[in-house]
């Protein structure tokens, strides 16, 4: 099965595939959607097809997006949850199911602490995937969602590509 990981923000929106079969996961492709425009509008169209073209090129069967967490920055968190609407949006379009996982999930899974940070997360990220070569934080992150969701994922997850293979 082919997983997409999304790690939504307004200037950079990292993605990340991976191939699962079984246990094991190989890494497809990561990378980072950086917004362009000047006004919201513009700066959500440009990820929205960024992240759209990345869809027709490799073709996930299941997605899997962060969650937003709240901070003391209300608009900030605002525009975040903008961003995550489009990461929601592109693979909804696609057709595919969608997992949701808080950032302490993502990190207790993939690092084994829920309070990681970004540096301990790409080190994790590259021991599982030996080889791997990150295009910056955001497809760590991104690729991490994906591992995440390879591991909790389950059964909805392949009953939705079966779904898919089925039709």
């Amino acid at each position: 099965m082919r997983v997409i990981g999304i790690d939504p923000g307004l200037r950079n929106l990292g993605w990340g595939v991976i191939d699962v079969a079984g246990s094991r996961i190989s890494h497809v492709a990561n990378g980072i959607c950086h917004s362009q425009g000047t006004d919201l509008a513009q700066r959500l169209l440009s990820l929205h097809e960024q992240l759209t073209l990345v869809f027709q090129t490799y073709r996930p069967e299941t997605a899997a997006v962060e969650q937003t967490f709240v901070n003391k920055d209300g608009a900030g968190t605002l525009k975040l949850g903008q961003a995550r609407g489009i990461a929601m949006l592109v693979p909804a379009q696609a057709g595919l199911s969608i997992g949701e996982y808080a950032p302490n999930k993502i990190k207790k899974t993939v690092v084994g602490v829920g309070h990681a940070d970004k540096g301990q997360v790409a080190h994790m990220v590259k021991i599982q995937m030996p080889g791997v070569v990150l295009t910056g934080p955001d497809a760590a992150d991104a690729l991490a969602i994906a591992i995440c969701h390879a591991h909790h994922g389950g059964n909805g997850a392949l009953d939705a590509a079966v779904a898919r293979a089925s039709a």
